[in-house]
């Protein structure tokens, strides 16, 4: 399984008290390659864990992988931002988008379908998700 890691995900996978703990649990299950993740969405599960140690172990053992630079992406990055603007996305979504154009075989790995069902890659092609069932 390819992918990208987002958030959501991630905080289920370390919360056993999470709604979709066992949901993700059973995704990293399958995991083969780290999924592919951006400092945003590592920031963003350190604070909602209040453990940056847990995030850093998710990185050592090999379930997520950075592979995003933002500063190399800020066109793209500020052009998302504008066409989402009145959903008011945060930097990680943007981010995940982005890296959704650029490796367009990952899925991205998240429990908010609400908002990536909307947004869409390369201007109008959905991105394909794994999430937990409705």
């Amino acid at each position: 399984m390819k992918g990208i890691a987002d958030t959501g995900f991630l905080v289920a996978f370390a919360n056993q008290n999470d709604l979709h703990h066992p949901w993700a649990v059973e995704v990293a299950s399958r995991v083969l390659d780290p999924l592919l993740t951006c400092e945003a969405v590592l920031a963003e599960t350190a604070f909602h864990l209040q453990s940056v140690a847990m995030v850093l172990q998710m990185l050592d053992d090999g379930l997520i992988s950075l592979a995003f630079q933002a500063e190399e992406h800020l066109p793209a990055l500020a052009k998302l931002a504008k066409t989402y603007g009145n959903r008011s996305p945060d930097l990680a979504d943007l981010c995940l988008i982005r890296m959704s154009e650029l490796h367009p075989r990952h899925s991205v790995v998240t429990v908010d379908r609400a908002d990536f069902h909307v947004y869409r890659r390369n201007k109008r092609e959905m991105i394909p998700l794994i999430s937990p069932p409705a």
